[in-house]
């Protein structure tokens, strides 16, 4: 149950990312109210989560889910420059963040 916590924080995290970019510096106010709710919600799954798992794997792959998550959604829906090295590079983050939930350990 917490790495499925990780996972949807991880998402929301994607989330957040891309509301700040909508959000152009804070001058838009309903990308700034969804960063906000998805920062918070993200966060605070994360924060639940590490009650039960090792902080290093944890965030590794939140930190991994939320990266991978906002360059595929840049690339599909904000025009973002798509190139094999940005997939290649990707996917090797996407394996790091699966070869880190398999090593994490629950308390």
């Amino acid at each position: 149950m917490a790495w499925l916590l990780v996972v949807v924080a991880g998402l929301l995290e994607t989330g957040f990312a891309v509301c700040l970019k909508l959000s152009h510096g804070f001058t838009r106010i309903w990308p700034t109210i969804a960063f906000c709710a998805f920062a918070l919600g993200s966060f605070g799954l994360l924060t639940m989560a590490l009650k039960k798992l090792d902080v290093g794997p944890a965030y590794a792959v939140w930190t991994g889910i939320g990266a991978a998550g906002t360059a595929i959604y840049g690339m599909v829906f904000l025009d973002d420059v798509v190139s094999t090295l940005k997939l290649v590079s990707i996917s090797l983050v996407i394996i790091g963040v699966i070869g880190l939930q398999l090593s994490g350990s629950t308390h």
